[in-house]
């Protein structure tokens, strides 16, 4: 089972990317889970019919100790698994221990174990990487780190610091950065501007997605444009991508 963790600053496009790269994957013959780490539990939902599914911790205030997989588990688009954490009540609370809540109830319940994945993949919340949302590079859940980034600076200053986070873990054997996919925005120079960036950070550009409205179209109909637009070019961008996930992966297999 591999485990691979796409972090991103809010708003970059982290979550249609990792959704139209599950996708991509299950559409190759894996069984991938996709577990959202973000409060405001919308990862899963292009891959859900643009719905939102019940998360974790709402289930845990609500069940509590009664809480069972088919309560937190649905079943998406290409037979992706998803999951949500979600998070605290506005106000209340902390949305890393959330996560980290979330990630103990799916171990106590033998998720992994039950569905036996190919690839599981967590979608993080990149603005912040302390407490809860740094969960997924620690304690050997996700291997790789795939970081998603515009040219915008905000974006490659989240990026800078995501990639600090997991450094500061390699001692222990934990994830490494696998790389940087570049969500463009249209920012002029932006792929030189990047590739810059990522030298300093120390990791490459493993893919690059490019503007589209066809992504847009997709999303406006609650999916992916590997199920809405399947003539378009992002369907083999996103296929692209998830063949050089696999190849990375097998590669930092044989390495340990």
């Amino acid at each position: 089972m591999r485990k691979i963790a796409i972090y991103g600053k809010g708003g970059i496009g982290k979550s249609t990317t990792t959704s139209n790269l599950s996708a991509a994957l299950a559409l190759k013959g894996y069984k991938v889970m996709q577990i959202g780490c973000d409060p405001k539990a919308d990862s899963t939902k292009g891959l859900m019919g643009g719905k939102r599914i019940p998360t974790v911790l709402d289930q845990l205030r609500e069940k509590k100790d009664d809480v069972t997989l088919n309560d937190i588990v649905f079943e998406g688009y290409g037979g992706v698994l998803c999951v949500e954490s979600g998070g605290p009540t506005p106000g209340i609370g902390c949305a890393g221990r959330g996560i980290i809540s979330a990630f103990e109830k799916l171990a106590e319940l033998e998720a992994f174990e039950t569905y036996k994945p190919d690839i599981v993949i967590y979608d993080v919340l990149g603005d912040v990487v302390c407490g809860g949302f740094a969960m997924p590079i620690r304690e050997g859940y996700a291997r790789e780190v795939f970081i998603v980034s515009s040219g915008e600076m905000m974006a490659l200053y989240a990026a800078d610091n995501i990639a600090r986070a997991v450094k500061n873990f390699a001692s222990r054997g934990y994830a490494r950065v696998a790389g940087l996919i570049l969500n463009a925005r249209n920012v002029e120079n932006e792929r030189e501007i990047v590739e810059k960036a990522v030298k300093e950070i120390g990791t490459e550009v493993v893919a690059y997605i490019p503007r589209c409205k066809d992504i847009q179209t997709a999303e406006d109909r609650g999916g992916t444009v590997l199920q809405y637009v399947k003539e378009s070019q992002m369907c083999d961008i996103y296929n692209a991508l998830a063949d050089t996930v696999l190849g990375l992966s097998k590669d930092d297999e044989t390495q340990s």
